[in-house]
């Protein structure tokens, strides 16, 4: 039992950094920068490390939906839609985390 309190802890841990951490580096980096986001995406995407790790997040973010969606499935999670979309709004930082901490209250309760 206590195994699994540590483990949802340290997911609720992992979703609020994910949610915290992304954020700081945008307001950081709009409030420098004063670009619109077509134009910041498109400052990030010009240098080849950075495509590569938007091509890495890509890949990775369509790999969790797909986990998102067969263990909701498989464990009969209600609203699995709500991960994806999470995904899409804040990032894969928040999303996994919360996904997981949900998951591990599923199996327990």
């Amino acid at each position: 039992m206590e195994n699994t309190t540590m483990k949802k802890t340290l997911y609720l841990s992992l979703a609020i950094l994910g949610f915290i951490l992304p954020y700081y580096f945008i307001f950081k980096f709009y409030t420098a920068n004063e670009m619109t986001t077509l134009a910041a995406l498109a400052q990030v995407l010009a240098q080849d490390w950075a495509a590569l790790l938007a091509a890495d997040l890509t890949i990775s973010v369509l790999a969790a939906w797909m986990f998102y969606y067969s263990e909701s499935k498989r464990l009969n999670m209600k609203n699995w839609w709500l991960y994806p979309l999470v995904t899409l709004m804040v990032g894969l930082s928040f999303s996994l985390p919360l996904f997981l901490y949900f998951r591990e209250r599923h199996i327990n309760s």
